[in-house]
């Protein structure tokens, strides 16, 4: 089995697995070297699809996923797809110009490069540090329009059926990135 410029391509794509997730993930992950561990892999030239087996371990900058198979597709455009399947599939990465880490699990994570969107599928959890939680049976986050969908189904870990469960803290003024307004003398 052999490495092309293709294989390095596809398997450059796995980042683009989670990475658009989150809406404030560190861009500056997108200039670092992709680095990629699994046990086995293999890449079809002719379909342009590289499958990553057994252990699966991608790091790229602060971008980190884990999972047991990653599977990266190319359609003739040159759109990206991608899917991570795990028992969950995992992804971490650090935010753009905030403290903290948005992190994310599923049984299966899907990217879609043209629409720019990723899905979570099976006891879908997302966490943004210090402590805002989303969890439901399906996460649907569009890059583009930053919009999430949360949907609930069957019982999702601590979850009743057919629920969504919330936990959003508040913010400062200066957590949302907007200077505190100011306040008029007391007299």
């Amino acid at each position: 089995m052999r490495l092309n410029s293709l294989g390095i391509l596809l398997a450059g794509a796995c980042y683009a697995v989670l990475l658009s997730g989150p809406a404030l993930a560190e861009k500056a992950d997108r200039t670092k070297p992709i680095n990629l561990e699994s046990d086995r892999m293999q890449v079809n030239d002719a379909t342009k699809t590289s499958v990553f087996e057994g252990n699966v371990l991608m790091t790229q900058g602060t971008l980190s996923i884990r999972a047991d198979k990653v599977t990266v597709h190319q359609d003739k455009d040159g759109h990206q797809y991608g899917t991570a399947v795990g028992n969950p599939a995992v992804f971490r990465q650090k935010r753009d110009g905030a403290e903290g880490y948005v992190q994310g699990e599923a049984q299966r994570i899907e990217y879609d490069g043209k629409m720019d969107r990723v899905e979570l599928f099976n006891r879908a959890r997302l966490l943004r540090e210090p402590a805002d939680e989303v969890r439901g049976n399906y996460i649907s986050y569009d890059s583009r329009t930053e919009y999430f969908t949360v949907t609930g189904a069957a019982a999702a870990g601590d979850t009743p059926a057919g629920r969504v469960h919330a936990v959003i803290q508040p913010r400062t003024a200066a957590e949302d990135g907007k200077a505190p307004s100011a306040k008029p003398p007391k007299k």
